[in-house]
């Protein structure tokens, strides 16, 4: 039987194709001369190209084989252990650190120490799971209570089951095996992670200050385009650094400083008084109260001259004369002063009263 080229051909990509994980430069060298050999071995004698030297799979594995490339797992053997390699100094070396650290906390290792917290971290990763839950059912800040979509009594269940399974997890925790022990980790990470993020949440809301007094959660709150507050006595009169507080003596906070005054006191805006901006106040001051006249002076209250009542009679005043008090029943001592007589108008025919000088 004749060998004709296309089956050198089709022989050849086929042991190129079993040579495919092998790197382009490895796999050109080991089929460089593979036709010209298939062609020499087909006309020493008759028979096909499988029947002389086998599959092309099989002949692929000749050729790894002289070239020392091996089979296609050696290569993820040899990956393998390089890790493991890398792994194991690794270790030997957080070994050599736990050795040296064991002393300061008065154990061999500091492994043993870690190994006695571990009911400490069995409560904490139960808080840490509940307190995970509450931030995704409940829309607002963190406080220190866990609580399930509001309810701090549904929260405090909730934890208490979360504690019962963390324990009975931190019990077994050796027992697991592959993928269960890693989800356990993977987890555990997740917690810690959240607990950074939380401690840095609070740490930002204490230093910045804008936790000061009450905070606006309703979405319909009449009060949020609120800028600034103006307190008026009964006077009608601005009362300035004027500061709010309600039944329990809470700070009440409305408003944020809208305008750029270079005289405002350099503090954080939230503690100053109302108004922040005196400048923009929607009412201005009231004129001052004029103080009624006493009557008989002569003078109205928009100061022009009363008008003479009939039968009544002026008196007049000496400048440096003390006013006395007078009691029922006795007489009361008369000034008199020279002065013109006045002319009083009086009924028709009712005598005058005159001053004696």
């Amino acid at each position: 039987m004749t060998v004709t080229g296309q089956e050198i051909t089709d022989y050849v990509e086929r042991v190129r194709a079993a040579l495919a994980d092998l790197p382009p430069q490895t796999r050109e060298e080991l089929t460089e001369d593979l036709p010209e050999h298939l062609a020499e071995v087909a006309a020493e004698a008759d028979g096909s190209l499988v029947d002389r030297l086998g599959t092309p799979e099989a002949y692929a594995a000749e050729l790894r084989a002289a070239a020392g490339a091996g089979d296609p797992a050696a290569g993820r053997r040899a990956l393998e252990r390089r890790i493991a390699s890398v792994l194991g100094r690794a270790r030997a070396r957080i070994d050599r650190l736990d050795a040296r650290f064991g002393p300061v906390f008065g154990h061999a290792t500091a492994g043993e120490f870690l190994r006695l917290l571990r009911p400490a971290w069995w409560v904490a990763r139960a808080y840490l799971a509940a307190m995970l839950l509450t931030a995704l059912s409940t829309d607002g800040p963190l406080g220190l209570l866990p609580r399930l979509d509001g309810h701090a009594f549904v929260g405090l269940l909730m934890f208490v089951g979360l504690l019962y399974g963390s324990v009975w997890l931190g019990r077994r925790t050796h027992e697991l095996r592959s993928w269960r022990r890693w989800a356990l980790h993977a987890s555990s990470a997740v917690l810690a992670l959240f607990a950074i993020g939380a401690v840095a949440d609070v740490d930002d809301h204490a230093r910045s200050g804008y936790d000061y007094g009450y905070e606006s959660t309703s979405v319909d709150n009449p009060y949020n385009e609120v800028q600034d507050v103006y307190v008026y006595d009964s006077e009608g009169r601005l009362v300035e650094n004027a500061r709010l507080f309600d039944q329990n003596g809470t700070p009440i906070r409305l408003g944020w400083p809208a305008c750029d005054d270079p005289a405002l006191p350099d503090v954080n805006p939230v503690q100053r008084g109302y108004p922040y901006c005196p400048q923009q106040a929607p009412f201005r001051p009231r004129p001052p109260a004029v103080a009624p006249l006493p009557p008989g002076s002569g003078v109205g209250p928009d100061g022009s001259p009363s008008p003479t009542v009939p039968g009544a009679v002026p008196t007049a005043t000496v400048p440096g004369a003390v006013p006395t008090a007078t009691t029922p029943g006795t007489p009361v001592p008369t000034v008199s002063v020279p002065a013109a007589s006045p002319s009083v108008s009086g009924p028709a025919g009712a005598p005058l009263p005159t001053a004696t000088g």
